[in-house]
This record gives structure tokens, sequence and C-alpha cells, in this order.
């Protein structure tokens, strides 16, 4: 039997809930996608394979990214920085606000984690509107960092995401519709 494409493996695994987390949502929930290993190992695979060159560490976006930001920092043996939801990293930090459906939200960085011109891949496991990975598009750029690339497990294709990160490298391991 051929061994199954990240993309497959993915479709395969990934949960949807609708109705949540209100009427109407269809949500796209990777928590399985990560629970079953082969799935895991490739889409780590996938994202520390790719071509990003030179890379000195991966930003992983609270909660979801935290998993495969660290499981690809450890692969390429480089760094692995925690964005954080607004009160939940000490010390120095940026803060950039960014708008959500029903309100806004803030992400925060410590920006003396890396020093000036270091060359950052941020991972996350979903691109819908692009709201949360432009948030820390700019945190890293606040920093001094170089945005490397961005990789998201799932895309949504038709909520303009790609349109707010024009200009990034984006690597979708696979892509669906929003509803």
């Amino acid at each position: 039997m051929p061994a199954e494409t990240t993309a497959e493996l993915i479709d395969a695994h990934l949960l949807t809930v609708q109705d949540f987390p209100s009427e109407g949502i269809l949500f796209r929930d990777v928590t399985s996608v990560y629970a079953n290993g082969e799935a895991f190992a490739s889409v780590v695979d996938a994202f520390a394979s790719h071509d990003w060159g030179q890379v000195d560490a991966v930003l992983g976006i609270e909660a979801r990214g935290f998993g495969i930001a660290a499981a690809m920092a450890y692969a390429r043996t480089v760094g692995m920085v925690s964005v954080r939801k607004a009160g939940k990293l000490p010390g120095e930090l940026l803060s950039e606000d960014y708008a959500l459906e029903y309100g806004t939200a803030t992400l925060q960085v410590q920006p003396n984690v890396l020093p000036r011109g270091s060359r950052v891949v941020i991972l996350d496991d979903l691109l819908a509107t692009g709201g949360t990975l432009a948030a820390v598009v700019k945190l890293a750029e606040r920093a001094g960092w170089v945005v490397a690339g961005i990789g998201v497990v799932i895309a949504l294709d038709d909520l303009g995401g790609r349109a707010a990160l024009a200009g990034h490298d984006i690597l979708e391991l696979s892509t669906y519709p929003a509803s």
C-alpha cells in the first residue's frame, strides 16, 4: 500500500465540529491529527523539511501552534519561542492587538529571547482570516526578527487569510472551504 501524503493524513484524522463555538460555525479541530502518531509525524516532517532557508527559531502561537513549533524546532535543532495571549509571559514584552469576529484579543512575545536579525518561521494550526498570523508577523518584525515563512496545518480557502499575509512564504499542508 502506498504511503499517504501529509494532506491525506490530515484529511483522514481532522475532526470537524458543527456549530462550535457558536451556531453556524464549522470548526476544524486538529487535535485528532496531533493525536495520531503517523499524522503528527508527517505534519512535523513537512514543516521541518520545507525550504525556509536558514532558520534560527520557530514561533508557536498559543495554543495549537505550540506542539508543532516545538517539534519542528527540535527536528531542525533551533530554538522555539512561544507567542502567548496577554498576561501569560513575564518580563519585557511586545503586544499586538488583533480583531476577532466578536471583539479583539492581544498576543505577546518576549523580544529579548532572540537577537535582532534572527530568522524565524511562524507555525499555527489554522489560517482563516489571517488576523492572528498577521499580528504575529507584526510582533516578530517589531522585535527585529526576519520572518522566513509561515506554516499552517490547514487553511480555510474562502476567508481571505492569504491576502492578510501577502508577501510572505506560506506553507499550507491541507485546505478546506470555511463552510
